[in-house]
């Protein structure tokens, strides 16, 4: 698709970042994520690999500079190297500025030197604690040494790597600078999010989990200088450096400071639904002018064209009065984060 007109929200924010779910599948069940006995989707309502390139090509032709690949776990859908290898070709002719992921960690070990040959120079992996016990309970199916290897092998294979870490009171407030010092000794960024109130988890008590990250800062400056840096990296985090180790630290807030007005970025999910906002419930259907319209991608590109015509201001999520309002009822996975 040739480029036409750039992307322009209703509140001039141009839209130049795509995070894109492959998978609704994932290999570990974290709390905070997914229910532990949860019913996945049927094959036939995802977007085949064929189709996620044709709509992230659309994007891309649109003004799309950044793509983020995301799940359930990317790596476990089968053959998505095939994807990653197609979207390398944006790289390659300049069109597209950045091809990364978020992941578990879990298939890095497998995938790391693929991924680099692919195009990818930065990988985010969550990981909420060092100890492997409390790994175990928070992902429910995860073992941390094999995500630990993954680490290694996305390092090794030229790759940088951030740890996304969700803040979660009474679980790793104990590990803050178990964190830091582990990140600071292994060059890694590190990036702490507010656990968001999505999904229906059951037991998960959302408000109970919540540990602002106002405090998180706080505590950190009673052991480090820290220093604010202006730089943004496509996304909704804040970053810090700590004077003594140089390290780069960041915080997503979507609860304790709503990061919204500066927002580039939108979210498709696996089965072709196009989220405007990540806590907001309004969507547009990509799938149906995509498969409709398998000879032309320009009703594609007029769907999304609408869709980026309807993005709100904001999100409004708010634990203030002890209840998670703003809730959305879809999982996190489901979107892809």
């Amino acid at each position: 698709m040739t480029n036409q007109a750039p992307l322009i929200d209703p509140f001039a924010r141009a839209i130049t970042y795509l995070r894109v779910s492959v998978t609704d599948r994932c290999d570990f069940r974290c709390v905070y994520c997914m229910a532990e006995n949860m019913t996945f989707l049927p094959k036939k309502e995802l977007l085949t690999l064929e189709e996620l390139d044709r709509v992230c090509s659309a994007f891309i032709g649109l003004g799309v500079r950044k793509l983020r690949i995301t799940g359930g776990e990317p790596l476990v859908r089968r053959d998505i190297m095939t994807f990653f290898n197609a979207m390398g070709r944006h790289l390659e002719t300049g069109a597209l500025d950045e091809l990364t992921l978020t992941t578990n960690g879990s298939q890095l070990e497998r995938f790391a030197d693929a991924l680099f040959a692919a195009g990818v120079r930065r990988v985010n992996v969550s990981l909420d604690t060092l100890d492997e016990e409390k790994f175990a309970r928070v992902t429910r199916w995860g073992r941390l040494a094999q995500v630990m290897r993954g680490i290694d092998a996305a390092q090794n294979a030229g790759m940088r790597v951030k740890i996304n870490a969700v803040a979660l009171k009474g679980f790793n407030e104990d590990e803050l600078f178990d964190l830091v010092d582990w990140c600071a000794a292994r060059d890694i960024d590190l990036t702490f999010i507010e656990v968001m109130p999505m999904g229906d988890l059951g037991n998960e008590n959302r408000v109970g989990q919540y540990w602002s990250l106002t405090d998180v800062r706080d505590r950190l400056a009673e052991r480090f200088t820290l220093m604010d840096l202006a730089e943004r990296s496509g996304g909704p985090a804040r970053y810090v450096r700590l004077t003594e180790t140089g390290q780069k630290i960041g915080f997503i807030t979507p609860l304790s400071h709503n990061f919204c007005e500066s927002c580039n970025r939108v979210r498709l999910t696996c089965t072709g639904e196009l989220y405007m906002c990540l806590g907001q419930e309004n969507r547009a259907d990509l799938r149906a002018p995509l498969r409709a319209h398998p000879e032309t991608d320009a009703p594609l590109a007029e769907a999304v064209r609408a869709a980026i015509a309807l993005k709100p201001k904001g999100h409004d999520f708010d634990y203030s009065r002890q209840r998670a309002d703003g809730q959305v009822s879809r999982h996190m996975s489901h979107t892809g984060g």
